[in-house]
């Protein structure tokens, strides 16, 4: 054999041909690809009777190392067919690596068959020729029926031109659906037209995405919430960004695999609380979908994702609230899409069917990496949960000791119906707030009532325009404090086109004034000033363009600044004067316009830290609720009830919910909100005052039942790892009796080393679970109960007392005659633990 480096530089020079084997047969050229370059070697043909050949003048040969060390390369290190072929080219003549023949279409070809059939081997089809590989038999997996769904938009596929050469060698036997039976699905499925309720996520407003030259604008995903596994057969293309029709099929396909027995489902997904309003209609509506019968879908929505929905999504959807979600964030599947990005480019034009399986391959090891590194992963969780569960006890009972204990027993019914129910009785984990009258319904109301007496036509559009052009002056003023010093001129244009257009506002305003004030000298207008400690941010562009150009010249004043412009309104006028000058009608209607204003900001307030970040061009006009309490005070409010109702916010009030962004945070028991969350509550015995009911009790009995859900958690989360431990040792003893059995049936030598090979490895999982497990697992682990063989996993879930759907203990035992499946699931079954349900293994 030759090295490339080794031969003349011309690529197809002949070479002195080899004596010949047996005297008739003709040596030929091949070139053979190794891991360490490439080399053209004369090969003389087996011309033995009897022996025959799939393939006819082959010319190259790739050795398994190469594909080997290829395969490697493309899974760690995202090395494309390309790139590491060029590499090959370079350790064989680094000077003139173009002399090198360039094999890289074959290497693609060779390299899809290489990993087609290490799969086979892997899941054991090698060692039985008689079965054949199901949908997702060539995945890994690990047991679970908690979810997280999401989109990945990286993932693109562009549009073959001949696709009807594309050849298929795993369709739906991975990680992705089998492609006909899914586009039979699109092309029945009608895509539901709701409008969304919540917050504009990326997956609505990314509906319409479609590119011409796009097959698929990305992929969707089902994973395991707890192990970052992807769900075999599930992930799905993308036509027109994140459909709903799309992402029920993913659903439903994780749901129906491998779920014989189980009668619940966690699915976790960024806009869940839309998702799940008509998922069952949807699959009741199309023949391609389906959910395991009886089974029940818990939505939620992941913990960061949750930040950017409305606030009656918090309790509803968090994960917080589930009884027997544990610990999860919902967000692994972000982690596990990074990696992905990186082959996105590559895979992007490739063939559908190639492009699938090299999807699958990454999948299927992103999967193992995480079987292999469960034990540190359950490690860690199992120290995070022993710590959560200390931290949160303590809070938890100096709380409960502290508050009435009737109290407390209502609590806890309310908290029952709330698991049992769901919907909006979770929402006893928020403040219940009465929605405040906004400006607009305040305005309706008012603009109702002009007709009568003690009402003017027109007063309360007037008096909203001046309102806005107060608003306006806060927005200017805050832009030009964001001016840069070395302010380009068309930014100082901007700044003056506005002060023009706002000058020319004012004047029109105060023009309508003379005519609702009848021409009466009501003395200086009011000059609004800024609080300092709210100078930050920017405002809405609205209203700049309602003035015209020509009009502008007319009421341009050079000497007072738009932004310091004084703004005549009743509460210029003080109260007692304003009344004997008959303007009291025209007060009260601005202080009902003045409420609705601050409710109006105050909304936005909870709205904006509720997104977990503030939307700063917000806080400015928050300065009407401080600055402007003196305003409602001189329109006539008393000092009581303005104090009941609106509060100064300072600085230090204008924190993210911790509620939101920290869920894991500890010691909560005895906080208290700001003001604002919590007075938003409609008074029955008033018609348009709307104070705090009870505030003490409702922030004690919101702070109660969060610190119970978060020691419940932790406590859930502290069972599911100990358990978990246990199946892991389990389902390790389960693969080595499995590859013990497939070498006892093996007849070929090949077969039977492999298999002895992956029951040495299997075998040390085992050994160093067992070791590493030592005292914190809870299920039993004896060989009584893993020698036999694992032939299915029954789970049935018996009640002895209340419901209590998701904390359970876990008994494994092996079936006998005298413990029948059916004896198991009889009602009033005597072998529940604490009224708590039980899951039976049947090995």
């Amino acid at each position: 054999m030759h090295a490339w480096k080794n031969i003349p530089m011309d690529a197809e020079a002949n070479f002195s041909p080899m004596e010949t084997v047996h005297g008739s047969t003709i040596p030929t050229k091949l070139t053979i690809v190794h891991s360490t370059g490439v080399f053209l070697h004369n090969v003389v043909w087996c011309s033995c009777p009897g022996v025959d050949s799939s393939t006819t003048r082959p010319q190259t040969a790739f050795t398994f190392d190469v594909l080997n060390h290829f395969l490697i390369d493309a899974l760690e290190c995202k090395t494309s067919a390309s790139s590491f072929f060029e590499k090959i080219r370079r350790m064989t003549n680094n000077c003139f690596p173009d002399t090198v023949p360039n094999r890289y279409r074959e290497l693609m070809r060779v390299s899809r068959l290489w990993r087609d059939l290490m799969s086979r081997k892997w899941f054991g089809f090698a060692h039985n020729d008689e079965q054949k590989p199901d949908k997702g038999d060539l995945a890994c997996w690990l047991v679970s029926q908690r979810y997280v769904v999401d989109g990945n938009f990286t993932a693109q596929h562009m549009v073959m031109r001949k696709p009807q050469l594309d050849i298929s060698l795993s369709d739906g036997l991975g990680y992705m659906v089998k492609d006909q039976e899914y586009q039979t699905h699109l092309s029945s499925a009608v895509e539901s037209k709701e409008r969304s309720s919540c917050s504009n996520h990326r997956a609505v407003n990314a509906a319409n995405i479609s590119r011409s030259n796009l097959r698929a604008t990305g992929v969707g995903a089902t994973a395991c919430a707890r192990h970052g596994c992807f769900v075999p057969h599930s992930i799905v293309d993308f036509q027109k960004g994140e459909r709903h029709m799309n992402i029920d099929y993913s659903i439903c396909n994780a749901l129906n695999y491998h779920s014989a027995g189980i009668d619940s489902s966690l699915i976790i997904y960024d806009v869940g609380c839309q998702w799940s309003i008509n998922f069952l209609q949807r699959v009741a509506q199309s023949k391609g979908l389906s959910v395991p019968e009886n089974m029940h879908i818990v939505p939620a929505v992941g913990k960061f994702h949750l930040s950017a929905h409305k606030l009656a999504c918090f309790a509803r959807y968090s994960l917080n609230f589930i009884q027997g979600a544990g610990h999860v964030d919902g967000e692994i599947l972000e982690t596990l899409w990074a990696p992905f990005n990186k082959i996105s480019p590559t895979a992007r034009s490739m063939s559908q069917a190639h492009r699938q399986e090299v999807l699958d391959d990454h999948m299927r090891d992103s999967n193992w990496k995480k079987i292999v590194g469960i034990m540190k992963t359950l490690l860690k969780k199992y120290k995070r949960a022993l710590k959560g569960v200390d931290d949160t006890k303590s809070p938890f009972d100096e709380l409960t000791l502290s508050l009435d204990p009737e109290k407390i027993s209502i609590w806890k019914i309310d908290e029952k119906k709330a698991m049992e129910q769901r919907g909006e009785y979770l929402d006893i984990y928020q403040l219940q707030m009465n929605k405040a009258p906004t400006m607009a319904e305040i305005r309706l109301k008012l603009t109702e009532s002009e007709n009568t007496d003690t009402s003017k036509p027109g007063t309360v559009s007037w008096l909203i325009t001046g309102i806005n052009l107060e608003d306006l002056q806060d927005g200017l003023r805050a832009d030009i404090r964001q001016l840069p010093t070395d302010a380009t001129p068309g930014q100082k244009v901007s700044i003056e086109e506005k002060r023009q257009r706002l000058t020319a506002r004012i004047a029109k305003f105060h023009e309508t004034a003379d005519a609702m004030t009848a021409g009466m000298d009501l003395g200086t207008a009011t000059v609004h000033s800024d609080d300092p400690r709210f100078c930050y941010a920017g405002h809405d562009e609205n209203g700049w363009g309602e003035v015209s150009d020509e009009e502008i010249s007319e009421y341009i004043d050079e000497e007072i600044l738009a932004e310091e412009m004084g703004i005549w309104m009743p509460s210029s006028v003080p109260y007692q004067d304003a009344l004997a000058l008959g303007l009291g009608p025209l007060q009260a209607e601005e202080l009902e316009l003045r409420k609705g204003q601050a409710n109006d900001c105050l909304e936005k307030l909870r709205m904006a830290l509720g997104h977990k970040a503030i939307i700063y061009r917000q806080i400015k006009k928050l300065n009407a609720v401080s600055s402007k309490l003196t305003t409602m005070e001189g329109l006539g409010m008393d000092k009581a009830t303005l104090g009941s109702l609106y509060q100064p916010i300072s600085p230090t009030e204008l924190s993210i919910d911790k509620e939101v962004t920290e869920e894991n945070r500890f010691g909560q028991g005895s906080d208290r909100l700001a003001w604002f969350w919590r007075g938003n509550n409609a008074s029955q015995g008033q018609d348009d005052a709307w104070i705090d009911e009870s505030p003490t009790d409702l922030v004690y009995r919101v702070n109660w039942l969060k610190a119970k859900a978060r020691w419940n958690r932790w406590q859930e989360e502290l069972r599911l790892v100990r358990h978990e431990m246990g199946w892991t040792i389990n389902w390790f003893k389960y693969h080595q009796n499995e590859w013990e059995r497939r070498g006892g049936q093996a007849t070929r030598p090949g077969h039977q080393a492999y298999a002895y090979q992956q029951v040495l490895m299997w075998g040390r999982f085992v050994e160093e679970a067992e070791k590493n497990f030592n005292g914190c697992s809870l299920a039993s682990t004896s060989s009584t109960l893993c020698s036999p063989q694992l032939a299915e996993i029954i789970v049935f879930k018996i009640w002895t007392g209340q419901m209590v759907p998701t904390a359970f203990h876990v008994i494994l035992i092996p079936i006998t005659d005298r413990i029948k499946s059916a004896e198991l699931n009889r009602p009033g079954c005597n072998v529940g633990i604490e009224n708590q349900p039980v899951l039976i293994l049947l090995l």
